[in-house]
């Protein structure tokens, strides 16, 4: 990692060994955001913290998507961070279907930014870029985009993730088989052990929730960005639930209509926010209220 300008250091790769580093640099807290995570990296984390922090236990918090799709195509790696959350007693897991960004932040001395995943080919296999930030103002602003895109996301209870990996290795088996059959039998097998996969998470992500709020954090984190009109708004939303917004198909978890009817939901949270003067609309487009 070489140093640059107002604490900005550039990070080709590897960066296997700046990770380390920032990992050395935890006290208080690790804040991770990465769709992909393999247990490589989980292990770099629980033997580096493990070593360093054993008498004051940081708080861990992973961002990230957990969709089936992801262990499907190898990408997400469930055991690794059931594993890594029974290590780690200060351990948090979000997921958030949408999440795309590669962040690293260690309390608010580094940050990194960088195109490499939580697995080890993102750390030293493929040809990454990224940087390294340490000007305290700047890794403080880094944390609160990524504290705010993760708050619309979904905590998952550490409890429950040995049974969401244990479903997720039986359906990469069958998976496999489907792969390896022309049999109609199987792909009906493996399709409804899937939707029955989505089904669980979806179910986890609005324990707690209504559908209302889960669009309504929506609507209110793209909002901060600036007034948004309806047509580009609704698409956004799907954007950042695409579980909760699929066209196709019209899920029913507990009585609650996902899946078709989403927009009408959308509608919904609209109103509901703008009916207790979170939002406005002046005829054209959807704002936050000054004095929400």
């Amino acid at each position: 990692m070489k140093p640059f300008e107002n604490g900005v250091s550039l990070l080709p790769s590897p960066w296997t060994d700046t990770f380390l580093s920032l990992l050395e640099q935890v006290e208080n807290d690790l804040l991770i955001s990465s769709p992909y995570v393999k247990r490589f990296a989980t292990e770099k984390i629980s033997e580096t913290l493990l070593k360093k922090c054993a008498a004051i236990h940081p708080a861990v918090k992973l961002v990230t998507d957990m969709r089936p799709e992801s262990a499907l195509a190898g990408s997400m790696d469930l055991d690794a961070i059931s594993a890594l959350s029974q290590k780690l007693e200060g351990f948090k897991l979000v997921h958030l279907p949408s999440v795309h960004a590669k962040v690293y932040i260690a309390d608010c001395k580094i940050a990194v930014i960088t195109s490499g995943n939580l697995t080890e080919p993102g750390m030293r296999g493929n040809v990454e870029y990224g940087v390294a930030l340490t000007n305290q103002n700047v890794v403080n602003a880094v944390r609160c985009d990524v504290e705010a895109f993760a708050a619309i996301g979904t905590s998952i209870n550490p409890s429950d993730l040995p049974a969401l990996a244990a479903e997720m290795t039986e359906l990469t088996k069958l998976f496999r088989q489907y792969q390896n059959s022309t049999r109609v039998k199987a792909r009906r097998i493996f399709n409804e052990r899937l939707e029955h996969a989505k089904l669980k998470l979806m179910k986890q992500r609005v324990i707690g929730k209504t559908l209302n709020s889960v669009f309504s954090d929506s609507i209110r984190f793209l909002l901060q960005r600036g007034p948004i009109a309806t047509k580009d708004l609704h698409p956004l939303v799907k954007d950042l639930n695409p579980d909760f917004c699929d066209d196709s198909v019209d899920r029913v978890i507990d009585g609650v209509h996902f899946g078709k009817k989403w927009k009408h939901h959308v509608r919904i949270a609209q109103q509901s926010l703008k009916k207790r003067g979170e939002i406005r609309f002046d005829g054209k487009v959807w704002s936050l209220s000054t004095h929400a």
